[in-house]
């Protein structure tokens, strides 16, 4: 398994959290702690930015992408806005995690709880070309969902 290394700088407000880390040997994503003052309790549909206390700068050709942990969606339907989110490499502020609590009752985040997971991905960078005609395929324009099937 390739290794990259990114860099982490702790926040003030970051002190005495774990870093980002691996869960278990296989894990793709690294669970990621709040850097939260006390505690943020998100009502029914509630979003919150929630602060992880660190920023990072992360290699050229790669960012980060920002999960859900699956436990906290299915059990309490708080998952990541914009999942997944990205971090861009030329990126250098605090990393926040954008939460939304799609459940039914109030969850409340503590200080230190694990509230996503990241993962490092490579980038390709895409060169538009235009046409006059693009290539056909047996889908064609089919719509939003739509396979044929």
């Amino acid at each position: 398994m390739e290794e990259v290394k990114v860099e982490i700088k702790r926040l003030p407000h970051g002190a005495g959290l774990p870093l980002p880390s691996y869960m278990s040997d296989l894990a793709a994503g690294m669970d990621v702690p709040a850097a939260v003052d006390g505690e943020l309790t998100l009502p029914p549909g509630g979003r919150a930015l929630v602060p992880t206390g660190f920023a990072l700068a992360i290699p050229a050709g790669y960012e980060i992408q920002v999960r859900p942990r699956s436990g906290l969606a299915f059990k309490h339907g708080v998952t990541v806005v914009n999942a997944p989110g990205t971090i861009d490499a030329d990126y250098r502020g605090e990393v926040k995690v954008a939460v939304i609590n799609l459940g039914s009752a109030p969850y409340t985040i503590k200080r230190g709880d694990r509230v996503a997971q990241l993962v490092l991905a490579p980038v390709s960078r895409a060169v538009m070309v235009e046409v006059d005609e693009l290539d056909s395929t047996g889908r064609g324009a089919g719509g939003f969902g739509h396979s044929g099937r």
